[in-house]
């Protein structure tokens, strides 16, 4: 292993190097307008044995644990960031482009790998299957930078976040048929309900449990609170997968309840998922990229079949499979064509990938080395114009406006209170009020404002103005009453 070639000293310099590595190409991706996902996999691949020769990897068992476990936690922090009232309105498209959506492109991009691959029927299918799933580190990672408009972003997230079980459910299938000729297609049905459906289950049903815990545990230290939450993430997959249902679904739901809970040390949970969601695609894209050799991906026969069936998947299978998908659903033309375009592929077909190979399917290794390379041509073609298209299609949003400030708090558990921080917006009741005028509850005070860029002192004559960050320390008891206030909508936005 990479201990008996390095030494321990000499791995931990190489994971500093490789996060290093990663988070430089964090940062220039968004200058050069590429998916960071694309630079990561080049990291990999120019410090494995076809390039600088650093490192030599090729354990597919590895690099598929290593795509699970990082695929829990971006899936984990993508629910945690989702607001249930932005995909409350597009969850029947979404689900439809899970499930029908995942069917319509895996059955198209099939169709036309049989044709250009010239392999059986199965096998071809396999391959569709293993494209079929847009995905939801790349997805979550392209958008969350950019302004896209709130209707379009919570579509493709809650797409993104919801369609691997489908497309595991189909690859794991064509391996079934493939490998066993006794297998029927139809003693496979029942399975695809049970896994979507205890999922979802498992997934609605943890995330409440962890919501509860997560409140009602006193804890010596805020910085357990987050370990705690992550501890769920991983038993809610766990469990799912025991039982034989969608570890990826419930993970997502749990997450998905979760976030829209008022938690305790809140911000403390969301920083924490954050960065180790990065972590995790640093690490997964970096060892994807150790295990695809460059010499086999790019060979001409892998990147003329790979060309073609990118221009199938961009360009037929996927705007086929959301028009049809979407049929009778209030989206206007420019919104299917926006949605055709940004179905981007990434971790998640490389990682299935390597089901074949574990599996020890014929011509496995060639079928992986063509899905790397479609992989690629999905994030440099469609993730670096999703902007553009967008701009085009007149579906860009309102420039996201985050804070650019931090706030720490000693743990307060004892004192059973904390610290909120809320946004207001024009709808928001207490927007225009002065602090005075407000009936905030009685153990509840305003620590700071921030405005812009300016910290505000605030008096009981500060006016609340739209777009103002509120510290306020509120004891636990009276957090769901000052919460009610904090959102009380003015009469004007009813």
């Amino acid at each position: 292993m990479l201990s008996e070639t390095f030494g321990n000293d000499g791995l931990i310099f190489l994971i500093a190097f490789l996060l290093l590595s990663g988070i430089l190409a964090a940062k220039f991706s968004s200058r050069l307008g590429l998916p960071s996902l694309v630079l990561f996999i080049a990291v990999g691949m120019a410090i494995g044995s076809d390039g600088l020769g650093l490192v030599y990897f090729d354990n597919v068992a590895i690099a598929q644990f290593i795509g699970i476990l990082a695929l829990i936690m971006i899936l984990f922090e993508g629910g945690l960031q989702t607001k249930w009232s932005t995909v409350r309105s597009v969850a029947v498209p979404s689900i439809s482009l899970a499930t029908a959506g995942v069917f319509f492109t895996a059955l198209i991009t099939g169709l036309a790998v049989h044709i250009i691959l010239d392999v059986t029927w199965l096998e071809a299918l396999l391959f569709g299957a293993i494209v079929g799933s847009t995905d939801a580190a790349a997805v979550f990672a392209t958008l969350k930078e950019r302004n896209i408009k709130a209707k379009m972003g919570a579509t493709l997230e809650a797409e993104s976040g919801t369609n691997d079980p489908m497309a595991v459910f189909l690859t794991l299938m064509f391996i079934e048929l493939i490998t066993n000729e006794q297998t029927g297609l139809w003693s496979l049905v029942p399975s695809f309900f049970w896994q979507m459906g205890i999922g979802l289950l498992l997934g609605l049903g943890i995330g409440k449990l962890a919501s509860i815990a997560i409140n009602k545990i006193n804890l010596d230290s805020s910085g357990l609170y987050p370990v705690l939450a992550v501890s769920f993430a991983l038993i809610t997959y766990s469990v799912a997968s025991l039982i034989d249902a969608s570890g990826f679904l419930a993970v997502y739901v749990a997450a998905l309840v979760i976030g829209n809970t008022e938690l305790t040390y809140r911000y403390s949970i969301f920083q924490f998922n954050e960065g180790l969601a990065w972590t995790a695609q640093i690490i997964m894209f970096i060892i994807l990229g150790l295990l695809a050799f460059p010499e086999q991906v790019f060979q001409l026969s892998n990147v003329f079949s790979g060309i073609l069936i990118s221009l199938v998947l961009i360009f037929i299978a996927r705007p086929v499979a959301i028009f049809l998908s979407t049929i009778g659903m209030k989206y206007t033309i420019k919104e299917k064509t926006f949605l055709s375009w940004a179905g981007l592929r990434g971790a998640v077909p490389i990682v299935l990938a390597t089901f074949p190979i574990v599996a020890g399917i014929e011509n496995a290794d060639t079928y992986f080395n063509i899905i790397f390379f479609v992989v690629l041509i999905s994030a440099l073609v469609q993730g670096s114009t999703i902007s553009y298209v967008a701009s085009k299609l007149g579906l860009m949003g309102p420039v996201k406006d985050t804070p650019h400030h931090s706030i720490e708090l000693i743990s307060i558990a004892q004192a059973n209170a904390e610290m909120v921080q809320f946004q207001t917006n024009r709808d928001n009741a207490i927007v225009g009020k002065k602090l005075h005028e407000i009936d905030f509850p009685k153990k509840a005070s305003i620590s700071a404002i921030v405005r812009g860029d300016d910290l505000v002192t605030p008096y009981g004559d500060t006016e609340i103005q739209a777009g103002d960050f509120l510290y306020i320390l509120v004891s636990k008891k009276y957090h769901s009453q000052l919460m009610k206030v904090l959102n009380k909508k003015n009469e004007q936005a009813k």
